[in-house]
């Protein structure tokens, strides 16, 4: 079967968890580095990484890597890959760049002369002088980080966040690869309750029943190397197969998301509905003071505002505090909350087991971490 080095690429901070899923797929040939996850596997893992990655933004195929420290170099080098090995004669081939400390800083110039060295490569296996390019898509990236050219393929087409169940957001949307994380972290299993308080559209509670009830996040949507020819088409059946039979569909779940905001909420019911998650999941209109739970063990998981503008710090601040008030009263209950507000621990009114930084799209935050005591063993 034919091998493949494949690139999870990642947000900043998540590496290790994007890494952990990939060892939970088999794949253990891997290294970490910022931002990315790249591992050695069969064409098969193609298709499985892109269904059941949660925590990946997207899988690309890397074609080679090699320096680069002339445009000379980075078009004799990029012509000399294996192009048509992947890309077929009708393809459609666009070219991405970027460039990071490295001495071919103009990232258009790079990306033109690794499009005209891939048609250059095409040529002369092909024998065509011109590439109409009106077939499936092969999203090319041309990387430069300190005089490293690495280029991959797109293999997943729209980024792995969007799963398809998401119609329409909140003001201040949370990634579904990040909220996957998030409940990831928070080491909730499916015999615990969970309790998002600002559940907003839906996004977090939708993503831990889908990881309670083990439903491959890309289960209901597309890629775009289900185009390709290369990748055989019984290894897509096969891996849509998988997670149909992996999936534990009558796993009862007790998820419970909460918000100010009715209109919200009916965003949010709809959301859930999409996702096939709508029967484990209860939403209901609730203030943060009123969050009270008789059940024990549970876990709190929540992105609640930030503050980010000054006319809202205050009344951020004084949310902060009444949330410290709220959910030290299930003293049994873990609490694990996302902010970019530096002085939220002070204001929750108490130091975090464990913080960890992260990114929220462009802003830098920290994922708090409040350790209540381990359940029993039977719970």
């Amino acid at each position: 079967m034919q091998k493949v080095t494949l690139i999870a690429t990642a947000t900043f901070g998540l590496e290790a968890i994007v890494a952990d899923e990939v060892r939970k797929l088999g794949y253990t040939d891997l290294k970490v580095d910022n931002g990315k996850v790249e591992f050695n596997a069969d064409i098969s893992a193609i298709p499985r990484a892109n269904l059941w990655l949660r925590t990946a933004d997207r899988v690309r195929l890397k074609v080679g890597e090699f320096k680069a420290t002339s445009f000379e170099e980075l078009f004799e080098k990029t012509k000399a890959l294996p192009w048509a090995d992947w890309i077929p004669v009708n393809a459609t081939f666009p070219v991405e760049g970027k460039s990071v400390k490295s001495k071919l800083f103009s990232v258009s110039d790079s990306q033109a002369i690794v499009k005209k060295a891939i048609v250059e490569s095409m040529k002369k296996k092909y024998k065509v002088s011109w590439f109409e390019e009106t077939g499936p898509l092969y999203k090319i990236e041309v990387a430069l980080l300190k005089d490293i050219a690495t280029l991959t393929i797109d293999t997943s087409g729209p980024g792995l966040h969007k799963r398809g169940y998401r119609d329409w957001i909140g003001a201040a949307p949370l990634k579904e690869t990040m909220a996957a994380a998030m409940v990831i972290l928070s080491r909730w299993n499916p015999d615990r309750p969970l309790i998002d308080p600002f559940c907003g559209s839906g996004t977090l509670p939708i993503e831990a029943a889908l990881i309670g009830q083990n439903i491959a996040p890309g289960m209901n949507r597309e890629f775009a190397s289900e185009n390709w020819p290369v990748i055989p088409r019984k290894d897509w059946r096969e891996a849509r197969a998988e997670t149909h039979d992996l999936a534990q569909y009558d796993r009862k779940l007790n998820i419970i998301g909460t918000d100010i905001d009715e209109k919200i909420l009916k965003v949010a019911r709809r959301n859930a509905y999409e996702a096939g998650v709508d029967e484990q999941i209860h939403f209901q209109q609730l203030p943060v003071t009123e969050i009270s739970s008789k059940k024990k063990y549970g876990v709190i998981v929540s992105n609640p505002p930030y503050g980010e503008r000054l006319s809202d710090k205050r009344e951020v601040e004084q949310l902060y505090k009444s949330m410290g008030e709220t959910f030290m009263k299930l003293d049994t209950w873990s609490y694990f909350i996302l902010t970019s507000h530096e002085g939220f621990e002070t204001f929750f009114g108490k130091k975090a087991t464990k913080k960890r930084k992260l990114y929220n799209g462009n802003i830098k935050v920290d994922y708090y971490q409040y350790y209540g005591p381990l359940p029993p063993r039977d719970i």
